[in-house]
């Protein structure tokens, strides 16, 4: 049975090319149906170009209007009622995909995906979770990154739940180590949000192994850290261009110095190696956690491997029930909000 999941086909920085050739991928080696979101008579034309004679379960949902990069999110949301980010979501709503992607405005994908799917019951506030390439070769999953600049303790004991669920049912590992950012291991470190947040993330039955600090991110000492969407965002950006910076003079070393063929073959495998366990595209995208449908956004400049990804984490995310798992989760726990009231899903739109 094919899984169907909705992609915005008019997100990323250079859409449609490598949102359709990744459709084509997905459709090829896994069992999904892909819906791509856009203009109809734009999409039909490149598709039919690349497909030419192939069968393959694509099909085309017109959307009119597109979410730029430089958009305000919160303007553009509300204005352009028929963007391909919301028409997705709305398939994803009416229970007609079972997740969507997107590699368009962070900032809109996320508002507009709370604004229609709205959050599951318990969750507060939805978080965008990362995986992180470690040096023990299985991701870490960082949250938030970039949705909640500010939060609340409670934000942090809720990211807590949703990373663990993750980390066990998409990426398989068995009893997730969770860890706190903060500046340092003992309990009594960091500011206000991290000493309230720690009881918190220690009453809960989940393998808390307390705080952690930025190198943990890479080492393989957490499997899953929790942080607010500002230091996460800001920890994920100083990844990105540390990870482009030592490629950088990687390469300018092995070009310089390597001159034996042997030697230089096996220095390019090497190489490869670490730019592919640094690479983005091997990631394919951040689930959105908390909000009622699987929603997965990927990075501006994403190309059809890293669309293939994306498609291929939000069919695993879908399989494995884990926005269920994570709404059974909160439906057996007392909900509080942040005045310890209990806490009401956010309402959806049309």
């Amino acid at each position: 049975m094919l899984i169907d999941i909705a992609l915005d086909a008019v997100g990323s920085d250079k859409a449609p090319e490598p949102e359709i050739r990744g459709a084509i991928l997905a459709c090829r080696a896994l069992p999904v149906r892909v819906h791509l979101i856009g203009p109809e008579a734009e999409l039909r034309d490149l598709l039919d170009e690349h497909l030419e004679n192939e069968d393959l379960p694509i099909v085309i949902h017109h959307a009119s209007e597109r979410i730029g990069m430089d958009e305000k999110a919160a303007h553009a949301v509300r204005s352009k009622k028929d963007s391909s980010m919301r028409v997705g979501l709305k398939l994803v709503r009416e229970h007609k995909a079972a997740g969507f992607v997107t590699a368009g405005n962070t900032g809109a994908a996320m508002a507009t995906a709370k604004m229609v799917l709205g959050a599951l019951p318990g969750v507060d506030r939805p978080a965008l979770a990362t995986p992180m390439p470690t040096s023990k070769g299985n991701p870490c999953v960082l949250l938030d990154v970039g949705a909640n600049v500010d939060c609340k303790a409670h934000n942090l004991e809720q990211f807590a739940v949703m990373g663990e669920m993750y980390a066990r049912s998409v990426l398989k590992i068995e009893a997730p180590r969770v860890g706190l950012l903060s500046i340092g291991e003992e309990e009594a470190k960091g500011n206000d949000l991290t000493r309230e947040a720690f009881p918190l993330l220690k009453a809960l039955p989940i393998n808390f192994i307390g705080n952690v600090e930025g190198r943990d991110i890479f080492n393989g000492h957490a499997d899953v850290i929790v942080c607010d969407g500002f230091v996460g965002n800001v920890a994920l950006k100083t990844s990105e261009g540390i990870g482009r910076f030592v490629r950088d003079v990687l390469r300018e070393s092995l070009t310089r110095t390597v001159t034996a063929k042997v030697g230089a073959l096996l220095s390019r495998q090497a190489f490869n190696d670490f730019r592919r366990r640094l690479d983005y595209t091997e990631y394919g995208g951040a689930p959105l956690l908390g909000v009622r449908g699987v929603c997965i956004i990927g990075h501006g400049s994403s190309n059809e491997v890293a669309i293939y990804n994306g498609i291929r984490v939000a069919y695993e995310f879908a399989r494995a029930g884990t926005n269920e798992r994570i709404e059974r989760e909160f439906a057996s726990r007392p909900q509080r909000s942040a005045n310890g009231s209990a806490a009401n899903p956010d309402a959806t739109i049309q």
